[in-house]
């Protein structure tokens, strides 16, 4: 197990770099599965241990690493599914579990507020390319076709904070995570406008 200070989403890739002892470790551990689950550290630090970790994470797969000298490795890691730790067990090499899938409801995903929290997300990147430019990445990126793979998409697209995205990963329902995304980046739409408000050019008669 690897607890970070972020959420990864199923379907998300992120960079990694791994430069603990123990860490290094798991990296070699896991060679042949190429497979390590992740949760959020809900308190502490991701370095030296002592930290306090959440019960919902995401199951990673590793598919680049690359050496980078005085003990360090990246990774490059793209989020599977996510499970529920039932135990932790001892830190020993590094942080262990046993843990168990934890599978989205069975349910039809609503298209119309599939297409509702897309444009939503869309808007929300938008406005806020106009204040963090060098931040944001293009925001009409190619989206999925399947619906749970796009819904987790946009999920790892919106700008929210750290504890709003363990909410989204903690639901089980597909369409109460929508419904949360859009309602998120609603506010988050509303807070970019005030800064532009008060952070944006003036007019002088």
């Amino acid at each position: 197990m690897f607890p970070l200070s972020m959420v990864v989403f199923p379907h998300q890739v992120v960079p990694l770099c791994v430069f603990e002892d123990r860490y290094l470790q798991l990296v070699e551990d896991v060679k042949s599965s190429a497979v390590f689950g992740s949760c959020l550290i809900e308190r502490g630090s991701e370095v030296g241990g002592g930290d306090q970790r959440s019960s919902v994470g995401t199951l990673l797969e590793i598919f680049a690493v690359q050496p980078l000298g005085n003990g360090q490795t990246f990774l490059l890691v793209k989020g599977q599914s996510c499970f529920t730790v039932e135990q932790w067990l001892e830190d020993d090499p590094y942080p262990r579990a046993i843990a168990r899938e934890r599978c989205c409801d069975d349910v039809m995903i609503d298209p119309d507020l599939l297409n509702l929290a897309q444009s939503s997300v869309r808007a929300v990147r938008i406005l806020q390319s106009e204040l963090e430019p060098e931040a944001l990445l293009d925001a009409h990126c190619t989206m999925a076709a399947d619906p749970w793979e796009r819904t987790w998409q946009l999920c790892s697209m919106a700008p929210m904070a750290i504890l709003d995205q363990f909410k989204i990963l903690s639901l089980s329902d597909p369409n109460d995570r929508l419904r949360l995304l859009v309602e998120i980046c609603c506010e988050r739409y509303g807070d970019f406008q005030r800064m532009l408000h008060v952070d944006g050019p003036t007019d002088f008669a």
